[in-house]
């Protein structure tokens, strides 16, 4: 496949780099960005939350729901 070289600005440069995944290409990085793909795989989402916010995000989920079910059992009980 033949190669073409690109000039662009050091702030271009450096936002390219911070969203290059590991061993991705600048090539593959582009394609990526710009690809008009609608729907998003689960993997490209992997790794986007550190552990500690991750953790806090399922505790906060659990706790919510936990709640919701105990008032849909409350709802229930009223009604029968």
């Amino acid at each position: 496949m033949s190669t073409k070289t690109l000039t662009i600005m050091e702030d271009a440069y450096n936002i390219l780099i911070e969203n290059k995944k590991e061993g991705e290409s600048f090539s593959e990085e582009i394609r990526r960005l710009l690809s008009k793909k609608k729907s998003k795989k689960l993997i490209d989402f992997f790794g986007i939350l550190d552990k500690k916010t991750g953790d806090a995000m399922v505790n906060d989920y659990r706790k919510i729901r936990k709640e919701q079910i105990k008032l849909t059992k409350k709802r229930i009980k009223e009604l029968g």
